[in-house]
């Protein structure tokens, strides 16, 4: 049975800890509602840029483009995104979750986040590139792994890209979503992941006439890659809001764990520290008795 001292210990033990979970909670809420409100205001514009390359697109007679080409799938890359650290619930191990249900022999990663590329290593599964990106992602972070898969769909070594991130719903819930990347095919309506990955843009009953300057390859073939590089810069938003989201709700569980676990340890050291006084006392009225 513990001594009054040894829960004296725990108790401190205890009440240090939920200080650290405490800090850390506040800390992430702060971050959580910048990183909520950066994924909220990017939205709008990715949804405008997929309505606007859709009311080009349909202007532009015998369009093409070599990322819009689609092939048998042979080979498969996947971008994993994910956390760089730790303390944010289920997050990532949702995550990775989806991850293990793809096949081995057929997909290559692409890993944004310290979280995947561990992952990753350590299910000897084949790691074709791995980034990092900060707690404010920026644009050319962003830029940089929608261009690098890119190349490897444009030389072949891939058939098609697939992006599996946290979808953020609301601060209590973040699910993992597979949305697909490459080949573009024919326009998305998808906002970055955010709203239905497959519901296609409707055009216009009437669609507007359009002039191209100098001319709509050209327009549009810069469009494109920018339309995919700001999509993977909205869900680079979208993983930082679930990821401090998920933080902040853990570290308040954890924080509430922890004073429901000092209550406890109290009311039994209160307990033990009872019995030992009463214990005390029937020594001491025994010793009275027998002296008479």
């Amino acid at each position: 049975m513990a001594s009054t001292r040894d829960i004296r210990r725990r108790i401190k033990s205890v009440k240090n800890t939920a200080q650290i979970t405490k800090a850390m909670q506040m800390v992430a809420a702060a971050k959580m509602r910048k990183a909520q409100q950066a994924a909220i205001i990017g939205r709008p514009y990715a949804a405008l840029l997929n309505q606007m390359m859709a009311a080009a697109a349909t202007g532009a007679v015998g369009f093409s483009h070599p990322l819009m080409e689609a092939r048998p799938v042979r080979k498969r890359a996947v971008i994993v995104v994910s956390s760089d650290r730790g303390l944010c619930g289920g997050l990532n191990s949702n995550l990775f979750r989806e991850v293990a249900k793809l096949d081995k022999s057929t997909t290559v990663f692409v890993t944004a986040g310290k979280k995947a590329a561990q992952f990753i290593g350590r299910t000897k599964r084949t790691l074709a590139a791995e980034f990092t990106y900060k707690d404010a992602p920026e644009y050319a972070e962003a830029r940089a792994i929608s261009k690098a898969v890119q190349q490897m769909y444009l030389k072949g070594d891939v058939d098609a890209v697939d992006i599996l991130f946290p979808r953020f719903i609301n601060t209590l819930t973040q699910q993992p979503q597979l949305v697909p990347f490459l080949p573009i095919g024919k326009l998305s309506a998808a906002t970055a992941g955010v709203n239905a990955a497959k519901e296609e843009l409707q055009a216009h009953a009437t669609p507007d006439v359009y002039e191209f300057e100098p001319d709509e390859q050209t327009v549009l073939g810069e469009l494109l890659p920018h339309s995919l590089n700001f999509q993977m810069h909205q869900i680079l938003l979208e993983t930082k809001a679930s990821e401090q989201s998920a933080r902040m709700v853990a570290m308040k569980n954890a924080t509430d764990n922890a004073k429901q676990i000092i209550k406890d340890l109290t009311l039994e050291y209160n307990k033990l520290r009872q019995a030992n006084i009463t214990k005390e006392l029937l020594e001491i009225t025994t010793a009275q008795m027998a002296l008479g």
